[in-house]
């Protein structure tokens, strides 16, 4: 068991595939090790190694010991020519059944610009993936999950269609202390998602419907702090400290240690968290500690 590394290689093929909604799909993966994938839960990241264009994986040496280092496999297909290398993405586990060898992912499906959402809209029962997560046979955690309130029990979750599945899984396993508000931003208002959730946390759906990323996202966040400002007083030392920072210069950044009664997690696309963090930190005066940022994608510039 301490041989092993944090993080494993899984063969997987698709078993199921479950329309939600028009712009979200779920896909059910299946395989014999996943019996050992673990089940950390929250806005754990995986890796998911799709195929080339010719429907095979370059040889990265994922299965040729007991559990890979991660940085050896990474460099090796960072190393590989152009046309030999294959699409590599992040996302976040939806649900994990260990004891069915199963776990589930959701994808965004925005037609064939991406290739994760190309694969996914053309994915077929049978079709092969490598998924790179957690091994529950691990000595040590795997790491990737950057959900981490402490002892907060009041919270503000904000996001894009990228962010909704890690929203929805931490929503999901919130206890029924929590209050707040989550507001996922999605391509359009059909795109709502049935989750459950604690009673005092309000979730709000914003449909886009053809208008640009942060439409309606940065003006609800700017709407929740102004409701905040209306009841309390901002902190002068958090926002002192909020300037001795620039929010400007990190796409992700997340508080190790976090004492507060307050958390905000916020996910998507780069530019609209960075708009939405420096809201919170330099306009609101919440400390910067206390605030989870994390910059999925950005547009205009792929994943590499």
């Amino acid at each position: 068991m301490t041989d092993r590394q944090p993080y494993d290689a899984f063969l997987t093929r698709v078993l199921r595939i479950t329309q939600l909604t028009p712009h979200f799909t779920r896909i059910t993966f299946g395989g014999d090790d996943l019996q050992h994938f673990g089940i950390d839960g929250l806005d754990q990241r995986i890796k998911l190694l799709l195929p080339r264009a010719d429907g095979t994986f370059p040889e990265l040496g994922l299965f040729d010991g007991p559990s890979p280092a991660m940085l050896d496999w990474y460099r090796r297909w960072r190393e590989l020519p152009d046309e030999e290398r294959n699409p590599i993405r992040t996302y976040t586990i939806r649900a994990v059944r260990p004891e069915l060898a199963e776990i589930d992912v959701d994808f965004v499906l925005h037609g064939t610009e991406g290739p994760a959402s190309a694969w996914a809209q053309a994915a077929a029962p049978g079709d092969e993936l490598i998924i790179v997560g957690p091994d529950s046979r691990a000595a040590s955690p795997a790491g990737g999950i950057e959900w981490n309130p402490g002892p907060a029990r009041r919270v503000l979750l904000a996001g894009d269609e990228t962010a909704a599945p890690a929203i929805c899984a931490i929503l999901e396993s919130l206890p029924d202390d929590f209050s707040g508000e989550a507001f996922i931003e999605v391509p359009e208002a059909g795109d709502r998602l049935n989750i459950s959730h604690p009673s005092g946390v309000t979730v709000t759906w914003l449909g886009r419907d053809g208008a640009p990323h942060g439409t309606f996202l940065e003006p609800a966040i700017a709407e929740w702090g102004a409701r905040r400002l209306a009841g309390a007083v901002a902190q002068t030392d958090a926002l002192e400290d909020a300037e001795a920072a620039d929010p400007d210069e990190v796409l992700w950044d997340v508080p190790e240690h976090v004492v507060g009664e307050d958390y905000a997690w916020l996910a998507g696309e780069a530019g609209v968290v960075t708009r939405m963090r420096r809201h919170l930190v330099r306009d609101l005066g919440i400390d910067r500690k206390a605030v989870a940022f994390m910059g999925y994608w950005r547009i205009g510039r792929a994943e590499g």
